[in-house]
């Protein structure tokens, strides 16, 4: 009886054989994959091509009317009138009438150098007063005393000259009549001259006298008008120089603000226009003034503007240099269409580039401005189309063209 018994295949065929059946599979799963990305990705690039095309909301810039044009300044409270005031000539101190806070009227003595050395200075000099005066007198009397002697001798010279004729008297003696006479002349002449001569020496004395008594004044300081002391410098026993300062005086009424503005700003600026400002001390309170007065020199190294401010209802007490930030009044725009500035690409003072919707689409525009608001706002003057609407903000997906909706009424 006999058997049949089967072999198997070698392993290496049947390895080969399984991955000969297999790549059919593989093909067509990895076909299935690519067709479903590419589905994918069709459905996103379709999406956001509808996405990117939709008409996006863009926020406009509306007309405004009775909008105030304010730019600002950042300054201090300052005095019109100050002085530092002081002796014109050196001593010592030896009297103080006034202290700081003080209100003083003009005229009022303040305060006193030591008098000694000068005071016997201008007494001298009114005593050399007194004495020219005396020496008037005398030379007035030496004049009428040689006015009478040159007379007595012209009646004496007349008689002589008319008994020469007769031959009373002698030739000799008649001559000598002439010569006493011409000498009584001279005397009188020199009289004369010594009265010129000693009123020339009164006004000398009281020239004299009157600078003494000029230099005894600079020992006294008074108040050169109506003013409130801000600062006394010395105190009594000290020995002052010539030109040390005092007293600081401010004169009622003077005071002001001092605002320091960017010339960027500065060019609409002019005298007369409202000015509201804001003490640092006193921030709930409104204080009002007017410009006053425009530096004619700006600063070359920040660049600002020096604008002086009078205040209308200053605060009863004014303390010198305390910050005060002022908004000057420059436009009052009855009717404007204002754009944001960070939505101006390009701006440089005059003009630059606004996005703005134009039936439906998105456009990008030149336009010029011409006033800034204290908000950061343009004014557009000019460049833009009828019906535009300017856009008041930028976004990252505005490009030239697309479809744009308001969504307000112009």
């Amino acid at each position: 009886m006999s058997a049949s018994v089967e072999q198997s295949p070698p392993v290496g065929d049947r390895l080969a054989n399984e991955a000969t059946s297999t790549k059919p599979f593989l093909r067509r799963r990895a076909v299935r994959y690519a067709l479903v990305g590419a589905g994918i990705l069709a459905l996103i690039l379709t999406a956001g091509t509808v996405i990117n095309n939709r008409p996006v909301q863009v926020d406009v810039a509306a007309i405004e009317r009775n909008v105030p044009v304010r730019v600002f300044g950042l300054g201090t409270a300052e005095a019109r009138v100050m002085s530092k005031i002081g002796f014109e000539v050196g001593a010592t101190l030896v009297a103080l009438n006034a202290d700081h806070g003080d209100h003083v009227s003009k005229g009022q003595v303040l305060a006193r150098l030591s008098i000694g050395e000068q005071e016997a200075k201008a007494a001298k000099a009114r005593a050399a007063v007194e004495i020219a005066a005396v020496n008037i007198k005398r030379a007035e009397a030496n004049l009428e005393k040689a006015r009478a002697v040159l007379t007595q001798k012209q009646e004496a010279n007349r008689r002589k000259q008319t008994l020469v004729g007769r031959d009373i008297v002698s030739q000799q003696v008649a001559e000598e009549t002439v010569r006493d006479e011409a000498v009584a002349r001279a005397d009188a002449s020199v009289a004369e001259s010594e009265i010129a001569s000693t009123k020339a020496q009164l006004s000398d004395s009281r020239a004299q006298l009157q600078y003494e008594e000029t230099l005894l004044g600079h020992r006294t300081l008074v108040a050169p008008y109506d003013a409130i002391i801000v600062e006394r410098h010395k105190e009594l026993g000290t020995v002052v120089k010539a030109g040390d300062p005092i007293f600081t005086l401010v004169a009622d009424g003077s005071y002001w603000g001092l605002a320091y503005v960017d010339e960027a700003r500065a060019g609409f600026i002019t005298e007369g226009q409202r000015v509201d400002a804001r003490l640092r001390s006193r921030p709930q309170e409104a204080f009002t003034g007017t410009v006053a007065r425009i530096g004619l020199e700006s600063d070359r190294v920040t660049e600002e503007r020096r604008v002086f401010i009078k205040g209308d209802n200053p605060p009863p007490r004014v303390f010198l240099g305390e910050q005060v930030e002022f908004l000057i009044t420059v436009a009052m725009l009855d009717k404007a269409l204002l754009v944001p500035e960070a939505a101006v690409h390009g701006y440089n003072g005059r003009e630059g580039t606004v996005w703005t919707v134009e039936d439906g689409r998105l456009h990008r525009r030149l336009v010029k401005f011409r006033h800034r608001t204290e908000d950061s706002r343009l004014e557009i003057v000019d460049g833009l189309p009828d019906g535009a609407r300017a856009a008041t903000r930028i976004e990252t997906f505005f490009r030239e063209g697309r479809s744009a909706k308001t969504g307000d009424k112009p």
